[in-house]
C-alpha cells in the first residue's frame, strides 16, 4: 500500500483563519430563492415564507458571510426594485439568466432571513449598467442611520436600524463577455476606482471587493488584475477571484486534482497585487475574496438547459441543479484545502451557491429538502478549522494527470487553535484505485487524542443523494486512526475526504 508522511508543528503558521473563508453565496437564479429558501405554501415555511428546513441546514453548514444578490444577475439589477410593498415591486427580466424576476424577495426580506440562519450580508453593486450614482443610494439606503430621504425611505420600508453592511462588491465578473456592461480592465479599474472612492466618503468603514478574473483560464487573466489594480489598489481591500471545476472526458484523475488549479491561481494573482503594491510604493496590502468557488457541470447548462426565446422568460427555472457524487464532494473538500493552506491572503470566500443551484442543499416544491454530497465537506470543515493554518511538511507519492502534469496523490492541510489547545487535520486521497497509509507527526502538539475522525468514500466514486435516496451518501467514522508515540496513522480509502480532529 503506498504511503505519505506530513508533519505538524502548531510554531509554523500560514496565517489566522477568518471565519470569513466559510462564506456562501445566493443569487437571484433559478430556483434559488424561489422554491428555495422563499417558498410560501410549504408545510415547513415560517409566517414570512421562509422554509425552516433550510434555514436549519444552513446553519448545519456554517455559513458566516453570503454575497448577495449576484453574480451575473447583479450587472442587470436596480436595487430600488427591491424594497417597498410587495404589490407595488415590478417584474422584471433578467437577462443574465434568461428568467424573469418577481422582487417578492428583496433587500429586507433577505435580511430578515439571514438573521434567521445566522450570517452577514455582503451586498454586490450594479456596474454593469449602472454606476456610481446608483452605489452610492444603495450605500445610504442600507448604512445611513437616518436623517435622509434615502434613509428615511428604508424606515418607511419597515427597517428603523441601518443594515450596517461591511463588504461591499465593485459590480461582478467584468472580464467576462458574457456580462452586461461588460469592459475593458482600463474601463473597469477607473469606475471601480471612482466608485469606491465616492462610497468612503459616505461610509469609510466599509470593505471593498474589486474584481478579479473570473477564472484563470481567461486570456486576459494576469494582465486583467495588474491593470485593474493599478487604478484600484488605494481603493479597495480585496480583489475576488471565481474558480468552478467539472470532469471532463471521463478524466477523473485530472479532475480530482482541480485544487493545483487552485493553488496556482491564488498564487498568481497574490503575486500579482504584490507587484502592484511594489510599484506603487505602497504599505497597504490587497487580499484575496474567493467569492464564487465550487465543482459546476457549466457544460451541462450550455448544451442543455439553456433557455432562449424572446417570448420564454420562466419564473424560477431549474437551472444548474447538479447532483453531486462522492467524487465532486472530495474535489470539493479539497478546495476547501487550497483555500484553508492559503488563510494568510483569503481572507473571504463565497460558496457558489446554498440551495438548488449547485449546491450543498436541495429541495423539492411542497416536499422535503436534503444534504449532498458537497454539504459535509463544507459543514465539517467550517465547524473544526478554528484558529490558524500551518504550513505543513508533506511527502506523498506522485502520479501523472492529463490537465495538470504530475501531482501528488494526497493533499492536506492542519488548523491548530492555541487557546482551545485543538488541533484538524485534513486530507484527500486522488488514487482512484488503492488506499494510502498516511502518518502524521503529532508530537510537537503534546498528548493529543482523536475527538473526532470523518471520512467521505464510497465503492461508487459516483455515488450521489437525490430526492429518491437522499442519504445514500455520508460520511463515517474513520476507524483506521491511531495515535502512538507521536505519531498518527490513518488509512485513506481511494476517491475519499478525511477531517480528523485533536484535542
Amino acid at each position: 500500500m503506498p504511503s505519505a508522511h506530513l508533519t505538524i508543528d502548531p510554531h509554523f503558521e500560514v496565517g489566522r483563519i477568518d471565519r470569513r473563508v466559510f462564506g456562501g453565496f445566493v443569487e437571484h437564479l433559478g430556483r434559488h430563492v424561489y422554491d428555495g429558501i422563499y417558498e410560501p405554501g410549504h408545510p415547513a415555511a415560517d409566517a414570512e415564507g421562509f422554509r425552516t428546513d433550510v434555514v436549519e441546514l444552513v446553519r448545519e453548514l456554517g455559513v458566516s458571510t453570503i454575497r448577495y444578490p449576484g453574480g451575473n444577475f447583479v450587472s442587470g439589477f436596480r436595487w430600488e426594485d427591491s424594497v417597498g410593498p410587495r404589490e407595488e415591486r415590478p417584474r422584471r427580466l433578467d437577462l443574465a439568466w434568461h428568467s424573469t424576476e418577481t422582487n417578492e424577495v428583496g433587500l429586507h426580506e433577505f435580511s430578515s432571513w439571514l438573521d434567521k440562519v445566522g450570517s452577514e450580508l455582503m451586498l454586490a453593486v450594479n456596474l454593469g449598467t449602472r454606476g456610481t450614482l446608483e452605489a452610492l443610494d444603495l450605500l445610504e439606503y442600507a448604512n445611513l442611520a437616518g436623517g435622509t430621504a434615502l434613509s428615511q425611505r428604508r424606515i418607511d420600508n419597515g427597517r428603523t436600524d441601518a443594515f450596517g453592511v461591511r463588504m461591499w462588491c465593485l459590480g461582478n465578473e467584468m472580464d467576462g463577455p458574457w456580462q452586461l456592461g461588460h469592459r475593458s480592465a482600463d474601463d473597469y479599474g477607473k469606475i471601480a476606482s471612482r466608485t469606491a472612492k465616492a462610497m468612503r466618503q459616505l461610509d469609510p468603514s466599509i470593505e471593498l471587493v474589486v474584481c478579479g478574473s473570473s477564472s484563470a483560464h481567461m486570456p486576459t487573466f494576469g494582465e486583467w488584475e495588474r491593470v485593474v489594480l493599478t487604478h484600484a489598489y488605494d481603493d479597495v481591500d480585496y480583489i475576488s477571484c471565481h474558480a468552478y471545476y467539472e470532469e471532463k472526458d471521463g478524466d477523473l484523475g485530472s479532475f480530482l486534482a482541480s485544487a493545483v488549479d487552485m493553488d496556482g491561481f491564488i498564487e498568481t494573482v497574490v503575486a500579482t497585487a504584490d507587484h502592484v503594491k511594489a510599484v506603487r510604493g505602497s504599505d497597504k496590502t490587497v487580499n484575496i475574496s474567493f467569492d464564487e468557488w465550487n465543482v459546476w457541470y457549466l457544460s451541462r447548462f450550455q448544451n442543455v438547459d439553456k433557455i432562449e426565446g424572446l417570448d420564454n422568460w420562466p419564473v424560477a427555472p431549474r437551472l444548474l441543479e447538479d447532483v453531486y457524487s462522492v467524487a465532486d464532494a472530495v474535489v470539493f473538500g479539497n478546495l476547501m484545502i487550497s483555500l484553508l493552506k492559503h488563510a494568510d491572503r483569503v481572507t473571504s470566500a463565497s460558496l457558489a451557491q446554498l440551495v438548488n443551484v449547485i449546491a450543498p442543499i436541495m429541495t423539492e416544491p411542497g416536499g422535503p429538502a436534503w444534504r449532498q454530497t458537497t454539504f459535509f465537506p463544507f459543514s465539517i470543515t467550517s465547524r473544526l478549522a478554528q484558529g490558524a493554518a500551518l504550513e505543513l511538511k508533506l511527502d506523498a507519492p506522485t502520479y501523472e494527470t492529463k490537465e495538470y502534469g504530475v501531482v501528488p496523490l494526497v493533499d492536506a492541510v492542519a488548523t491548530h487553535d492555541a487557546s482551545t489547545g485543538r488541533s484538524a487535520v485534513f486530507l484527500v486521497n486522488r488514487s482512484t484505485t488503492e488506499a494510502l497509509d498516511v502518518t502524521v507527526d503529532v508530537a510537537s502538539l503534546g498528548d493529543v487524542s482523536v475527538l473526532e475522525s470523518h471520512t467521505l468514500a464510497d465503492e461508487d466514486a459516483y455515488a450521489k443523494n437525490t430526492l429518491a435516496e437522499p442519504e445514500r451518501v455520508a460520511p463515517h467514522e474513520n476507524d483506521s486512526v491511531r495515535i502512538e508515540g507521536g505519531a498518527l496513522t490513518v488509512t485513506l480509502p481511494p476517491v475519499s475526504w478525511t477531517a480528523l480532529s485533536l484535542g
